[in-house]
């Protein structure tokens, strides 16, 4: 069989979801509301407090993360008239790309940590490093990564 993996990165393809992820969320004031969201804002007022960002670009951003069903748009159970921005299951699956990005931006570009820390809620003690694992927990580095056509992929491990 000819050897199709291809070493990273990849061409792109149409079918690379990349472009469509970065339409939903590839913008700074997108991952802005969602690390607020993240941290239990609800509330038009209180992103625009917390943010500093223009009342129009925030129902914007608001807007097309309803549209892409990363939020959802809902009543106040205390005062009707009044609605809530809360995170879909699919904005809760963003959680570990936000952590990828803090840590990444830590290491990168502000070169300090960030406050306040991540910690797991069980011992308060800080996250490990975002990674990329193989499918028997090994951590992998770019010198282990191809990129490979459906087709070939091993059979016995596509089943699983």
């Amino acid at each position: 069989m000819e050897d199709r993996a291809h070493p990273m990165p990849c061409r792109p393809r149409p079918t690379c979801s990349l472009p469509a992820a970065l339409e939903a969320v590839g913008e700074r004031w997108s991952f802005l509301i969602l690390r607020g969201a993240f941290n239990g804002i609800r509330h038009f007022e209180e992103f625009h407090s917390e943010l500093g960002i223009a009342r129009n670009i925030l129902a914007n951003r608001l807007a097309r993360l309803v549209e892409h069903g990363i939020l959802v748009r809902e009543p106040c159970d205390d005062d009707r008239r009044k609605v809530e921005y809360r995170l879909t299951e699919k904005g809760h699956a963003l959680l570990p790309t936000m952590v990828a990005l803090r840590q990444w931006g830590e290491r990168w570009e502000t070169g300090v940590p960030a406050t306040p820390i991540l910690v797991d809620a069980r011992d308060r003690q800080p996250i490990a490093p975002v990674t990329v694992q193989a499918r028997d927990g090994r951590v992998l580095g770019r010198g282990d990564l191809l990129w490979a056509l459906p087709e070939d992929i091993s059979p016995a491990l596509a089943a699983e």
